[in-house]
């Protein structure tokens, strides 16, 4: 990770991968605005010092990806006084996150692997994940003031919602995908690692071993060609699905380019 790299990312305490997902270059020579676009995992970990950082930095809209038991069992600690809107899903998402959902013979990165390839793949054609991607991305283009993107880790349903801005801002894939593996750079591995391989474990009834919490904790390039090779089969091509399933017209893209791409 290099310096540029690593001043993305907020210097948080308590919460994982929280960083400006801004700043890349559009096909036509232009640059996506840096400090309207934050993106990390929950904050049900946040320090006061943590939301002290977050409360310079103007957001007014908070769209949380997670369903309703994670919620619950996670609730986000806010700035205080916060008077934004927070944005979710209101009922449980139809194919729950890799550190919810374990089966008992999950315990080898090969196996850690080729769950996070199904969730990818599922994702797509998941109602609740396109609802809430739609709204989103609406979300974005309609409310004043930077915005957070957030779900349990910060990493699978919200580098997927990073990634779909960014392709409809005009980012190149190549770029699309070093956004979406920057995750890995993260300086909070241990927060996350903290909050999900203990009940893992539990599920399991015995110990994860590193290289499995890896495949389920971290991102690579072969999960997002997942999602992208789903969608082709489903609609021929990214903007076909991001039309059909998300809603997503001209009048959408114009607004949301016009906002964010300077």
């Amino acid at each position: 990770m290099t310096t540029s790299e690593s001043a993305l990312f907020l210097p948080t305490e308590g919460i994982h991968n929280f960083r400006d997902y801004g700043g890349w270059l559009t096909g036509d020579g232009r640059q996506v605005r840096r400090g309207m676009l934050f993106r990390s995992g929950q904050h049900v970990g946040a320090t006061d010092a943590d939301l002290a950082l977050i409360a310079a930095l103007d957001i007014r809209t908070v769209i949380d990806l997670r369903g309703a038991s994670e919620r619950e069992r996670n609730p986000c600690r806010r700035v205080e006084g916060f008077a934004g809107e927070v944005i979710f899903y209101e009922g449980e998402t139809t194919s729950s996150p890799p550190h919810m959902d374990i089966r008992p013979d999950v315990a080898t990165a090969l196996f850690a692997r080729e769950r996070m390839l199904a969730v990818y793949g599922r994702m797509p054609r998941n109602p609740a994940a396109q609802h809430m991607l739609a709204r989103y991305l609406r979300a974005l283009a309609e409310r004043e003031g930077a915005s957070l993107v957030h779900c349990f880790a910060g990493k699978d349903r919200t580098g997927i919602a990073a990634t779909l801005l960014l392709h409809i801002l005009g980012v190149s894939e190549r770029d699309q995908m070093t956004e979406f593996l920057r995750t890995n750079a993260a300086p909070t591995y241990a927060v996350l690692h903290a909050q999900s391989v203990p009940g893992i474990e539990a599920r399991l009834g015995r110990k994860l071993d590193e290289a499995g919490a890896r495949a389920l904790l971290e991102v690579h390039e072969d999960y997002l060609l997942r999602f992208r090779q789903t969608v082709m089969e489903m609609d021929g091509s990214l903007d076909g699905w991001l039309e059909k399933r998300l809603g997503v017209d001209d009048a959408l893209r114009e607004r949301l380019r016009s906002r964010f791409v300077a």
